[in-house]
């Protein structure tokens, strides 16, 4: 089976330039790649798997990555899938965000001397003189078609600024100008990027000539891998001081049912074929299924030994007595109290299990949150000092997700 056979096969590909073209060079390791991130965070989250672990899997079959920073474009903000506008971030936010991603993709990507590369776009994008770029590329691009892409459709009705009306010409620069300086022909993105990602193509093909071969390619779930990122409104980070391993293999062991499969295939490096034997397991199995994703993916992020804690955590839980050593952990002090007692709600919040107040009300009004094994039904709900008597309680959201609470 060929690289991207087995891409195809793992669900990955949606709309493709160039087909033939495309299988040659990845099939035969003379794809040249990028991806882009703006850095609009200073944590990569759970919806990035898909860019990264398609980076690490063409980077094993001898293609070359290029994880495409963007310092320049995070600048601008992308309309796609948004109906306002992006809050704008200062040169020094963009700069830390730019770091803390370049640590955590070393994980996945082998970068150094003839390996994967990390570029900046704000190397190249800051120094352009309006006047030359309209000059060089705004012939290229017509009004009219641009307001038809659906990045742009969107947003019309509440209203598209200038700026961001620029993201495209940005975006497509990046492509022209990598093609140019480091030999980039290809590049990846999700299925809500098609209309930016083909302005690049068309830019490179009317400026260089309509043989040069830039190819594009877009991920058939990527909009779904951005929801991805995040579960009951809180962002599932890469970073383990914003998400515990624990809270991470939690978040993958509880995926729903019908999108295990899809995430098996499109995110581990389990054999394909072992993942199909897996299509028709029900009930019991399915659970299996959500460990050794769940296992796979924190292994990826955190190590062996994290995932196996976090592994043997969850276990833990569902065994009368289980130990809850390696539960995830909030340290209450006495400012917390209020004659002697927390609101559950407040505790909710506390522990990030509810990013809100109001959302803690939601929950217990829904009937998913018990403490100590007790649902609690009313909003007012308090937990006393008194129940600290074994030295914690258990927050429990829905059926899966526990949470120890201490007293300093």
């Amino acid at each position: 089976m060929t690289t991207y056979e087995e891409l195809v096969r793992r669900g990955l590909i949606a709309q493709v330039t160039d087909e033939e073209e495309i299988k040659e060079l990845i099939n035969n390791g003379k794809a040249t790649f990028y991806i882009g991130f703006d850095c609009t965070a200073d944590s990569l989250t759970a919806g990035h798997f898909m860019a990264l672990t398609l980076m690490k899997r063409l980077q094993m079959a001898g293609n070359r990555p290029i994880a495409l920073i963007g310092g320049g474009t995070t600048m601008i903000g992308d309309p796609s899938g948004r109906t306002d506008m992006r809050k704008m971030l200062t040169k020094e936010d963009i700069a830390h965000n730019a770091e803390c991603f370049k640590r955590q993709m070393e994980r996945f990507i082998e970068f150094g001397e003839g390996k994967a590369l990390m570029l900046n776009n704000a190397d190249w994008l800051m120094n352009l003189n309006y006047i030359e770029l309209l000059r060089e590329v705004g012939a290229c691009f017509s009004v009219n078609r641009m307001l038809t892409a659906e990045c742009y459709k969107q947003r019309m009705e509440k209203g598209l600024s200038f700026l961001e009306f620029n993201y495209m010409i940005m975006q497509s620069y990046d492509f022209y100008h990598m093609f140019q300086h480091y030999g980039c022909n290809m590049q990846f993105g999700g299925d809500d990027q098609w209309s930016n990602m083909l302005g690049g193509t068309e830019l490179i093909r009317r400026k260089l000539g309509k043989d040069a071969y830039a190819m594009t390619i877009t991920l058939l779930t990527d909009s779904q891998g951005k929801k991805m990122g995040k579960t009951a409104g809180n962002a599932v980070w890469l970073d383990a001081q914003k998400t515990s391993p624990y809270d991470f293999f939690q978040y993958w062991r509880n995926v729903d049912d019908a999108d295990v499969i899809k995430c098996l295939k499109m995110l581990t490096f389990i054999p394909i074929e072992e993942i199909e034997a897996m299509e028709s397991w029900e009930g019991a199995q399915l659970n299996v299924a959500k460990e050794r994703l769940a296992f796979a993916l924190t292994e990826m992020v955190h190590g062996t030994e994290e995932a196996q804690k976090a592994l043997d955590a969850s276990k833990a839980l569902f065994v009368s007595g289980g130990n809850t050593e390696n539960m995830p952990t909030t340290e209450l002090t006495d400012a917390d109290f209020a004659d002697g007692s927390i609101l559950v709600a407040d505790l909710l919040v506390k522990t990030e299990l509810a990013p809100s107040k109001a959302e803690a009300k939601r929950l217990i009004k829904q009937g998913g949150i018990s403490v100590n094994d007790e649902k609690v039904t009313a909003f007012d709900a308090a937990v006393s000092k008194d129940a600290f008597a074994e030295g914690h309680i258990i927050l429990k959201k829905g059926k899966k997700v526990f949470h120890k609470v201490t007293i300093a």
